[in-house]
C-alpha cells in the first residue's frame, strides 16, 4: 500500500525543481502557466477516481491496480519524449487519471480488511511512509537535473513504475470477497453511487476534504515560486524546506497512528483543522503586517501543513465508515469530489501569485475556515465527538 501511494506523490513532487525547466524548454511564456504541469496531473487524478471504484467493486482491487499502472507507464513516456507544453499536460492529465487508481484501491483495501478506529491507524501508518516520499522526491528531482535534463525525472518514475507493478504481482492478495462483487451496470453504478452521497457523514467530510485539499494544492502549485522567487531560496535550498514541511506532515501522520484509538477520529481531526486554520490567520495577519522572513514564513507554513497528518487519514476514514458495503464506488465518489474540486481552488489560489506568498497563505486561512463550518453542519454543531457515531 505505501508502494502505491508513492506512485502518487512521486509523480508529483519530483516535479517540482523542473517547472522552470520545462517553462524554458518548451517556450512556455504566460505567468504563472508552469503550475499547470501540477494542476493537469492532479485534476486527472481526481476525475479518473469516479472509474476505479466500480471497476475494483466489479473485478476486484489487483488486476484493476495493475492495468492502471500499464497505462501510466504508457503516457509517462509519452511526457517524456513530447515535443509540446500541450502535449506534455495531456499527457500529464492521463499520467494522474492512471496513478488515481492507488488511492481508491489502497482506500478500498484498508476497508476490505477493517473499520472505524483501525482503518484510521491503518491509513496514518501508510500516510507516514508516504508523506516520506516528499522528503526525498524534490532532491532526487533535483539530483537528476544535475547529471540529466528534466526529461529523465520521467525516465525515473517509468522505471519505479516497472519495479512496483513486480511488486503487486508478487505481494499483493486480491481483498475484495467475492460476494460482495458490484455487477458493472450503469443503473448499478449510479444507484450505488447515489447511495452513497445521501449518506450526511460521507459527503458533509467529502466536501470539507476537497475544501482543505484547496489549500493543499495551492501549495503544490506555486511553492516552486514563492520558495524560489518570493524568498530567495536556491535551487539547492526549496528541496531542503520542502523536506522540512513534509517531514512535519509525516511525523503528524505517525503520531495520528499512535493515537486514534484511544482519543477517536474526531477529536484528532476537527483540533487539527482548527489549529490549521488558526495558525494561517495568523501567518496571514503577519504577511500583511510586512513580516517577510523565509524563517518565519517556512516555521508558520510547517505548523499549519504538518496538521495534514491528523486530518487526512482521519477524515477518510470517518467518512468511509458507513459505507463497508461499496467501498470501492464510496471510497471514489470521497476521491473524486474532494479532489475536483480540491484541484480547481489550489488552481485558482496558485494563480493569485503575485510575487508574494500573501495568496498562497491567505487562501489555506479561507479554505480551513469553509472546511470547519462544513464539519459543524455535518455534525449538527458538535465537534470533537469520540464516539465516532455514524451518521446517516
Amino acid at each position: 500500500m505505501v508502494a502505491i501511494t508513492g506512485l502518487v506523490a512521486l509523480s508529483i513532487d519530483m516535479m517540482l525543481p523542473a517547472l522552470d525547466d520545462i517553462a524554458a524548454d518548451l517556450d512556455v511564456a504566460r505567468a504563472n502557466s508552469q503550475q499547470n504541469v501540477i494542476s493537469a496531473y492532479l485534476l486527472g487524478f481526481a476525475v479518473a477516481q469516479i472509474i476505479y471504484g466500480p471497476l475494483s467493486d466489479r473485478f476486484g482491487r489487483k488486476p484493476v491496480m495493475m492495468g492502471a499502472i500499464g497505462v501510466y507507464l504508457i503516457v509517462t513516456l509519452i511526457c517524456a519524449m513530447t515535443p509540446s507544453f500541450t502535449l506534455l499536460l495531456t499527457a500529464r492529465f492521463a499520467q494522474g487519471a492512471a496513478a488515481a487508481a492507488s488511492r481508491v484501491i489502497t482506500v478500498a483495501i484498508a476497508r476490505d480488511l477493517t473499520s472505524g478506529r483501525r482503518m484510521a491507524e491503518i491509513m496514518s501508518l501508510v500516510m507516514t511512509a508516504f508523506m516520506a516520499v516528499p522528503v526525498l522526491a524534490p532532491a532526487m528531482g533535483q539530483l537528476i537535473m544535475v547529471v540529466a535534463d528534466w526529461r529523465w525525472i520521467f525516465g525515473a518514475l517509468f522505471l519505479f513504475g516497472i519495479a512496483l507493478l513486480a511488486w503487486i504481482h508478487i505481494r499483493l492478495p486480491e481483498t475484495l470477497h467475492p460476494e460482495y462483487r458490484v455487477p458493472l451496470k450503469v443503473s448499478t453504478t449510479v444507484a450505488t453511487f447515489a447511495e452513497a452521497l445521501r449518506n450526511r457523514q460521507l459527503l458533509g467530510y467529502t466536501l470539507a476534504a476537497m475544501a482543505f485539499f484547496g489549500g493543499l494544492y495551492a501549495f503544490l502549485n506555486s511553492s516552486q515560486q514563492v520558495f524560489i522567487s518570493t524568498y530567495g531560496l536556491g535551487d539547492n535550498q526549496f528541496p531542503l524546506a520542502f523536506a522540512i514541511i513534509a517531514t512535519g506532515m509525516g511525523a503528524m501522520s505517525f503520531i495520528n497512528s499512535r493515537l486514534v484509538q484511544r482519543l477517536g477520529q474526531r477529536r484528532l481531526a476537527h483540533t487539527a483543522l482548527i489549529v490549521f486554520t488558526a495558525v494561517s490567520l495568523v501567518h496571514t495577519a503577519s504577511l500583511l503586517a510586512g513580516v517577510h522572513s523565509a524563517a518565519a514564513f517556512l516555521g508558520l507554513l510547517a505548523i499549519a501543513l504538518a496538521a495534514l497528518g491528523l486530518i487526512a487519514a482521519n477524515f477518510s476514514s470517518i467518512a468511509m465508515e458507513p459505507m463497508g458495503h461499496i467501498a470501492g464506488t464510496a471510497s471514489a465518489a470521497y476521491g473524486m469530489i474532494s479532489g475536483v474540486g480540491g484541484t480547481f481552488v489550489g488552481w485558482a489560489i496558485g494563480q493569485l501569485y503575485d510575487g508574494t506568498a500573501i495568496p498562497l497563505i491567505a487562501g489555506q486561512a479561507l479554505m480551513g475556515a469553509a472546511a470547519i463550518a462544513i464539519v459543524l453542519v455535518t455534525e449538527r454543531g458538535r465537534l470533537f465527538g469520540t464516539g465516532d457515531e455514524t451518521h446517516h
